[in-house]
């Protein structure tokens, strides 16, 4: 007999998968919010390591220009590994699940406005480390490093394969410096890797899928709903405390 607690899990990493699919991102965002459901944001964010690390090294590789956007964008990505550092000595667990609803009904509503910052060239020697450091501190406490990392990136105006690879490079280095804070507190051990590693197989699958659907969808009609989900999910998780 399947335990339900299991099938709920590899559920949230098949539909996350396919998330990650048909936009290219959202795997972590969607998990995390789907999965304190039933649990605390860092114990889910455990449970996303390996996923969210091997789909974004895969996207991250897929790009020409890695050394130059290292070159970039090392400061930001240094910011979000102290960022990540200091949310651990915080001890934030108290207040994770309303900083994840803030963070979710906000991420929610930037995408439905569609509204976009802009920076300019000049900005980026500040306004980089300051979007990672906030970036690590969000991660460090809700397990989500999309806010403000990727509003950020997008604010760029980086052609189409310069912004997805910048994404993987910065995921990649929250997912890292997130495994590291909880491998530090102890919440990253031998079980929750070898969970994690199995929440890898759904998360595969639901990317096939996305993959397959994103051929045959209004990619507009699914990025609305996708927005709409977050903004509903972020609410319930304020509502809830």
């Amino acid at each position: 007999m399947v335990n339900m607690d299991t099938l709920f899990i590899a559920l949230v990493f098949v539909l996350a998968g396919v998330v990650k699919g048909i936009t290219g991102m959202g795997l972590p965002t969607v998990a995390v919010a789907l999965l304190t459901l039933r649990m605390p944001p860092l114990e889910a964010a455990a449970l996303l390591i390996v996923p969210s690390s091997v789909t974004n090294v895969l996207q991250l590789a897929a790009g020409p220009a890695l050394y130059p956007l290292w070159l970039r964008f090392r400061w930001l990505l240094l910011a979000v590994c102290a960022g990540t550092a200091c949310a651990a000595l915080l001890g934030a667990a108290a207040w994770s699940g309303a900083v994840l609803g803030l963070a979710l009904s906000g991420y929610g509503l930037l995408g439905l406005t569609g509204w976009r910052m802009h920076v300019p060239p000049s900005a980026e020697r500040w306004a980089g480390p300051l979007a990672g450091a906030a970036t690590g501190v969000m991660a460090g406490v809700t397990g989500v490093f999309v806010m403000p990392a990727a509003p950020y990136l997008q604010a760029l105006n980086l052609d189409k394969d310069d912004l997805i690879q910048a994404m993987g490079m910065a995921f990649t280095v929250a997912t890292l410096a997130l495994a590291a804070m909880l491998a530090a507190r102890g919440e990253w051990h031998a079980s929750a890797a070898g969970s994690s590693l199995l929440a890898l197989i759904p998360a595969v699958i639901g990317m096939q899928l996305g993959q397959w659907l994103r051929e045959r969808m209004r990619p507009d009609v699914f990025r609305r709903c996708f927005f709409i989900a977050l903004l509903a999910l972020g609410v319930h998780q304020l509502f809830r405390m």
